[in-house]
């Protein structure tokens, strides 16, 4: 009888050896797919702009949508610390986070170190508020921040970028010709493997003249597409004409107001 229970035991034990082995798998994977409650929509301004630049984009955002959406502004100082103003409400999923920089200045190697800030600001943020996925939304320059983020540091952060919407972003800087590539963008096309494969792309050019919005080359801003293409999930680029297509007014312009709302707010 004694031998019939210790035969039975093991039986036991060898059954439930699958399961144990299968739980710390379950376990990941069931981590890997989770989405926090939390989905912000983290908008960076471009150069000489700061973390109040789309105060009247987002009061309009509000306007539009059904729901309106808490604004918390972030400044990055060049020693790494943040201060804050505004507030996250409770319940809201998908507040507005916009990150700006004590140092704002335009060119290549600030636009880098601004990268490195949005890095910073991003862990902290991440740490505070405990999301795990993010759309975003970049002007001019705040678009390079937020590619270069994606290809050299979101990784590390865990968190799933969803969507992205770049808005008038010279991924050439200034640079007209098209048969001149600049460093920016060789970096940029160095790294474009290591974008996030789910990624949903809006690439959003102002034609303010048959060259460009006035301020940023359109070959500039179509040279997203030798970024994006074949190596995020969807990449779409639009052009946008009429009123309000001049550089420094496209965040405001009504037909990229309702882009946002169609493809990130949505």
């Amino acid at each position: 009888m004694k031998r019939s229970w210790l035969i039975l035991l093991g039986v036991l034990l060898l059954l439930c050896v699958p399961g144990f082995l299968w739980q710390p798998h379950q376990t990941a994977t069931v981590r890997a797919n989770y989405r926090s409650y939390l989905d912000p929509i983290i908008l960076v301004p471009g150069s000489s702009a700061t973390q109040n630049r789309f105060n009247a984009l987002v009061k309009e955002l509000n306007h539009e949508t059904s729901q309106a959406h808490s604004l918390l502004r972030v400044k990055v100082m060049t020693n790494g610390t943040l201060t804050y103003s505004g507030t996250l409400k409770p319940n809201d999923a998908h507040p507005f986070i916009v990150v700006g920089f004590q140092n704002h200045r335009d060119g290549y190697q600030n636009i880098l170190k601004q990268a490195k800030w949005f890095t910073i600001a991003f862990k902290k943020l991440q740490a505070t508020y405990h999301f795990n996925h993010f759309s975003a939304m970049g002007h001019s320059n705040g678009g390079l921040i937020l590619t270069l983020f994606m290809e050299d540091d979101l990784a590390a952060t865990k968190a799933h970028a969803d969507r992205l919407m770049t808005i008038a972003t010279p991924f050439n800087l200034e640079e007209a010709d098209a048969d001149v590539d600049t460093p920016m963008f060789k970096r940029l096309e160095a790294g474009r493997k290591r974008l996030p494969r789910e990624l949903v792309v809006y690439s959003i050019a102002g034609s303010k003249t048959y060259t460009g919005d006035g301020i940023v080359p359109f070959d500039s801003v179509n040279r997203g597409k030798y970024l994006f293409q074949d190596q995020v999930k969807g990449f779409t680029q639009v052009t946008v004409t009429g009123a309000n297509a001049n550089h420094a007014d496209l965040p405001e312009n009504q037909q990229i107001v309702n882009l946002i709302c169609q493809n990130i707010l949505s």
